[in-house]
């Protein structure tokens, strides 16, 4: 479960203009871990445990609720660092504060939170340390290959995996059986279970697809099979909006439901959107391993409405699944103590009493395979789920993601003109094969003046 979905919303137009200031002359970077991180030599791993046992005091940004715990139980094994935490915003806030830091050359924490989404564009520009060069590469088996794959960028490691949000079906049971809607397996399923829900209340909707979240588009590409972007080489981008097949295959059916009235383009995390969520005006959520916190806490008389299934698939036999946020926990080179800051960041999400700490204490879906494997995690009944297992669905849900997955070096800037153009066909009911390809022509132009080569289709 997760406190806050880490990628709701979108980035500011400010933020990716300040990100991009990096950009300029760079090559390379991409999302997606095609390549595997170099071992690193022994010395540097050495010197990692052995700052474990130094003073040190470090400066941690995250905007995680009750990571404070966790973050204790490092000190109280490691009473020689002190870890200070520190909530500099959530995702954009922190981003901008962290850009300004870094190139005032002063300010910047020793480790801070970074999405996936974004890691690429601070891994491109060197803000972020090469952590393979400090033995973390040999924490590659530790975690899932989806997660891994996101800070494994171009030969190097640019994060530790801190938590991910393989997608499931959150779906309000009390409805599906008052309707006798079977939790659809299929896509189709799914256009036939909406039109029940609309027949029978022409006011609801089987669930909202939000006109200004680009990373929920993402992930429904992603579930779809597509790879529209990806990075090789130095400075080699390819942006395929328009011709990926499951960029089609998302397009077939988002823009179906959306010209029926099946699904509201309504933005969530609103006041009224989590009213339609109470209320029953959305039977499904869509949407990260993260979410039963926020359901939890936003809705609480819905208590036993709710139940998880997978999600549905273009092809049954082939299921595909995708992320839909998660976050990983970086080290700045900005930082004086280097060896201190990789040990921290790398206990703090590997550690089984810290990774189980994480996720009781402070709500993080796992990243890594001891937890997510874990018996006693899979097999807890949720109280609030009406005693269901929830978490057998989301831990098959990370097994089944497609861990091919790339983010653009430039994903920031990207994001933030989102809403501008896939957005308004979403909103408005227009062309969305049309859009996408006005997304893409805008990123394709923004990553060739920033110096990239650029390949579109």
């Amino acid at each position: 479960m997760r406190n806050l979905p880490s990628r709701r919303g979108v980035m500011t137009a400010g933020v990716a203009a300040a990100l991009s200031l990096a950009l300029a002359a760079c090559g390379g970077g991409s999302g997606g871990g095609a390549t595997t991180a170099p071992a690193a030599a022994p010395s540097a791993t050495a010197a990692v445990q052995d700052a474990l046992s130094k003073p040190a005091e470090l400066t941690f940004w995250t905007w995680v609720t009750g990571i404070e715990k966790t973050v204790a139980r490092f000190q109280a094994k490691y009473p020689n660092i002190k870890v200070n935490v520190v909530n500099a915003g959530q995702s954009a806030d922190q981003y901008t504060k962290l850009q300004t830091a870094i190139k005032a050359g002063s300010g910047a924490p020793d480790v801070a939170q970074i999405e996936y989404f974004a890691l690429p564009q601070f891994a491109l520009s060197k803000q972020v340390v090469n952590l393979a060069e400090h033995g973390a590469a040999e924490l590659k088996d530790k975690f899932a290959p989806a997660a891994w794959g996101q800070v494994a960028i171009n030969g190097g490691v640019y994060g530790i995996p801190q938590d991910t949000g393989p997608m499931a079906m959150f779906y309000r049971k009390d409805i599906f059986e008052k309707l006798k809607i079977e939790p659809p397996k299929t896509w189709a399923e799914f256009i036939e279970a909406a039109k029940k829900i609309k027949a029978d209340n022409p006011d609801n909707f089987i669930t909202s697809i939000d006109p200004g979240d680009a990373g929920g588009v993402d992930s429904l590409i992603w579930q779809a099979g597509g790879t529209p972007f990806k990075t090789s080489g130095e400075n080699q981008v390819s942006v395929t909006l328009a011709t990926d097949p499951g960029v089609k295959q998302f397009v077939s059916t988002w823009g179906s439901l959306l010209s029926e009235k099946l699904v509201d383009p309504q933005p969530g995390w609103t006041d009224e959107w989590w009213k339609g969520m109470g209320s029953g005006k959305y039977a499904v959520w869509m949407t990260g391993a993260w979410a039963p916190n926020g359901i939890i806490n936003s809705i609480p008389k819905t208590k036993g409405d709710w139940a998880v299934a997978p999600m549905p698939q273009h092809d049954a036999a082939k299921p595909i699944n995708a992320e839909n946020g998660g976050s990983s926990v970086a080290v700045i080179p900005q930082s004086k103590n280097i060896p201190a800051a990789v040990a921290f960041a790398q206990w703090l999400n590997s550690d089984p009493e810290a990774v189980k700490s994480l996720n009781e204490e402070a709500g993080l879906f796992p990243a890594t395979k001891t937890l997510l494997e874990d018996p006693a995690f899979r097999d807890a009944p949720q109280e609030f789920f009406d005693g269901q297992k929830i978490n057998q669905v989301l831990g098959d849900a990370s097994t089944a993601v497609k861990a091919d997955w790339q983010y653009l070096p430039f994903q920031v800037y990207a994001n933030s003109i989102f809403k501008d153009t896939v957005g308004q066909a979403i909103d408005g009911g227009g062309d969305l094969a049309g859009a996408l390809k006005t997304w893409q022509d805008r990123i394709t132009a923004f990553g060739t003046e920033q110096g990239f080569t650029l390949s579109a289709g």
